[in-house]
């Protein structure tokens, strides 16, 4: 058995296809740098992630496959899946030995399963797009926490920025422990180095906004006057917004 060591980063992954073609040597499974081996290794390498491989990788995908598809193995990554990387790597393997395009061969179990889990994870960033409620911390900047299974908060975050322009916030993935600050010029990813107040999902009253608890009654009385109960469907309402959101809802508290 061969295996490849690697860092565990995307670009990591792009630098372990360029060794695999530069060594003429593929692996059949990729590990993180400091893992055990199987039993029965035979030949192992280290990856050393250099930027120019991975960008020599990538710009060759660029001119093999559309955007669209490039965007799918993005959400592959994000998805954190055991096992994501490897196939990933097959994925990509598999685009650079023809010259035919492959992306619809759903015959091929490798492209199924990328196209059945991007779609997944794009599913994750739509939620958090619709499910995100902000809070009002007594310094004017909008909180809001979220906890989703796949890590799509990075695809999620071009509309906030959009979105929300006018207004300091900050969305923190309590799952990850890491979030983005955007300061009315720019977003930046950041972190807290003690988040564990933040694992309620729910700002303390003494580091609200003076107006923000009011707010939240008068969005909780909006959501109570518009429901209809002879129409409640309990089923549908939980596949529509799904139960693990409803914490950090502001209407269902």
């Amino acid at each position: 058995m061969t295996i490849f060591f690697y860092d565990k980063t995307f670009e990591g992954l792009l630098n372990a296809v360029f060794d695999a073609y530069s060594l003429k040597l593929v692996p059949e499974k990729l590990l993180q740098t400091g893992d055990i081996p199987p039993l029965f290794t035979d030949i192992t390498h280290t990856v050393i992630t250099e930027e120019e491989h991975a960008g020599r990788v990538w710009r060759a995908l660029e001119k093999k496959v559309q955007k669209q598809v490039r965007n799918m193995l993005i959400h592959v990554w994000l998805s954190e899946l055991e096992g994501s990387d490897d196939l990933l790597f097959r994925y990509l393997c598999k685009t650079f030995a023809t010259s035919r395009k492959i992306e619809f061969n759903f015959g091929d179990a490798d492209i199924l399963e990328v196209e059945k889990i991007a779609r997944k994870v794009g599913h994750e960033a739509q939620y958090i797009r619709q499910f995100i409620r902000f809070q009002k911390a007594a310094d004017n900047i909008f909180f809001a926490p979220i906890k989703p299974i796949y890590n799509a908060l990075p695809l999620a975050i071009d509309h906030f920025t959009d979105r929300f322009a006018d207004q300091q916030w900050v969305i923190y993935d309590l799952r990850r422990k890491y979030g983005y600050f955007y300061d009315l010029h720019t977003t930046r990813e950041i972190t807290f180095a003690d988040d564990d107040h933040l694992l309620s999902g729910k700002l303390d009253e003494s580091l609200m906004a003076e107006d923000e608890k009011l707010f939240q009654d008068l969005w909780k009385g909006y959501f109570k006057a518009m429901t209809i109960k002879e129409r409640i469907n309990p089923r549908l309402h939980k596949k529509n917004m799904p139960v693990r959101f409803w914490q950090h809802l502001t209407e269902k508290q």
